[in-house]
């Protein structure tokens, strides 16, 4: 009998060894070494992108590496706040992002790990943080998006600082709670300084409308309800690629120059330095900027600019070496000074 439970014992234990072996060899391509698949070939992306556009990045890079994603969506200050509050018990591996003021707060909190070499050799340094904390993932243009019934080419404002003078009072808009132009307001801060970007935001108060959403704001100009809006280039090109209901009426002014109107924002994407997967989480960095990720941007439906890997923009957009954009360096850009000036001007 005794013999009896011994080989039973030993068949047993063989068993476990043969199912413990066929589960380390049937671990997906490209996830990182571990005994646990679904620890290891998994990443969490704390997306502040938008949905579309970052399932379809997602999609892609699962279906190349096997390597799972799960989404949680926010805005650019809900999430990088949220990470800031988590510290370094952040279940995020990944942050993405809208616009760079998000991303250089959580940078200033000292949480993200440095970009792989590989990542940074594929996205240019006009489009990357100097500090090389996180990298840049995609862009957008600042226009003014203005009725073309009722405005010629010649009566458009040369710069946005122009929008201050009072010959402007009631005609235009903006959303100033969004994080988009708060962004544009933090690169005016960084080009322009505290005293003029106060002045200027002063002069919005009398002068601009305000609507909650770029999209809104547009469908106003539409309308004729102002003359034009301060947004990004991406909502006009996507509503005209749908109906154009809300967009008919509108033209795009590109004030060019090196303008803090010409301002190119961009979008990131940094790894958390408290990740516990961090190879596949700067493989998930390396796919977006590299061509196939580049790719989505350039065919898909965002009609955001793509910035890495020598990839152009889709053909329907201003080139971005067109744009005339000021310089200015991602890692510069402050949401805490711009959200403060905003509210001393009374707009927040």
């Amino acid at each position: 009998m005794k013999n009896w439970l011994n080989k039973s014992a030993l068949a047993a234990v063989a068993g476990a060894a043969v199912l413990a072996l066929a589960a380390c060899g049937g671990s997906p391509a490209g996830g990182s070494t571990g005994t646990s698949g679904s620890a290891t070939d998994s990443i969490t992306v704390y997306n502040a992108q938008h949905e579309s556009l970052t399932q379809a990045w997602v999609d892609a890079f699962t279906k190349e590496t096997g390597i799972k994603v799960t989404l949680r969506n926010g805005d650019d200050s809900e999430l990088s706040n949220q990470i800031i509050q988590e510290g370094k018990n952040s279940p995020a591996d990944v942050f993405l992002t809208e616009n760079s003021p998000a991303m250089t707060q959580v940078e200033n909190a000292g949480l993200f790990a440095p970009i792989d070499a590989k990542i940074q050799e594929q996205v240019p340094a006009a489009y990357r943080p100097s500090t090389d904390k996180w990298t840049g993932i995609a862009a957008r243009s600042t226009v003014f998006a203005y009725n073309k019934t009722k405005l010629i080419q010649a009566q458009l404002p040369k710069s946005i600082m122009d929008l201050a003078d009072p010959s402007w009072k009631g005609r235009w808009a903006a959303s100033p709670s969004g994080a988009d132009f708060q962004a544009i307001v933090s690169a005016m801060l960084e080009l322009k300084g505290q005293d003029a970007t106060l002045s200027w935001l002063k002069a919005m108060k009398e002068n601009s409308k305000a609507y909650k959403g770029n999209s809104t704001a547009m469908k106003a100009v539409n309308a004729g309800e102002v003359d034009g809006a301060v947004i990004y280039h991406y909502y006009w090109f996507g509503d005209q690629a749908k109906t154009g209901e809300n967009s008919n009426n509108v033209a795009l002014h590109y004030f060019k120059n090196q303008d803090p109107g010409a301002f190119v924002s961009v979008s990131g994407g940094g790894v958390l330095a408290s990740s516990k997967h961090q190879a596949n989480a700067q493989k998930f960095l390396e796919f977006i900027t590299g061509k196939a990720g580049q790719d989505i941007l350039r065919t898909g439906a965002s009609f955001e600019y793509p910035v890495a890997s020598g990839v152009a923009a889709n053909p329907k957009l201003v080139p971005l070496k067109d744009l005339q954009a000021p310089a200015v360096d991602p890692a510069k850009l402050n949401s805490k000074a711009v959200t403060d000036l905003m509210t001393q001007a009374g707009l927040l």
